[in-house]
């Protein structure tokens, strides 16, 4: 009886947003911790030297060192990830520039298209440019201006 009204402990629900690739996240991670560190860090020293300690003035370095190190991890993050987009193709908001050349690009396909259109309709004719209309070339292995009918 238990059973039946007893519902799950464990119910996964749809996330927002999609997981961060393995390497943003090792870095992403990485920078948290050494950041975490910095700031503890950065408060020992700043306890030092409230209380005139000998440790003081390594600390305030040390730290000073690893602001730097902090910083760079975080950046580390933001190359990480963007490197991650180019390499695996992540689609951006195309810039104004970029629509502009795509659109210029289709238009100029579009104007080679409907010029093999109509040299192909012009061909299916028969006609091109310099003959009339009444004197179609027979295709064939005779001569370029010989026509079959000349020939019997």
């Amino acid at each position: 009886m238990e059973t039946a009204a007893r519902s799950e402990l464990w119910v996964e629900e749809p996330v927002g947003r999609r997981r961060l690739p393995d390497p943003v996240r090792t870095a992403a991670v990485r920078a948290v911790l050494i950041t975490a560190l910095t700031l503890i860090q950065a408060v020992i020293a700043f306890f030092c030297t409230l209380t005139a300690s000998w440790l003081a003035f390594p600390m305030v370095l040390s730290s000073v060192a690893s602001t730097v190190v902090a910083t760079w991890s975080v950046l580390d993050v933001w190359v990480t990830r963007q490197v991650w987009n180019q390499r695996h193709g992540v689609v951006s908001t195309p810039s104004s520039t970029a629509r502009r050349l795509r659109r210029e690009r289709r238009r100029a396909q579009r104007a080679a298209r409907a010029q093999a259109r109509e040299a192909a309709r012009a061909q299916a004719r028969g006609t091109r440019r310099g003959e009339s209309r009444g004197t179609a070339r027979i295709p064939g292995p005779q001569g370029a201006g010989e026509n079959r009918l000349s020939r019997a």
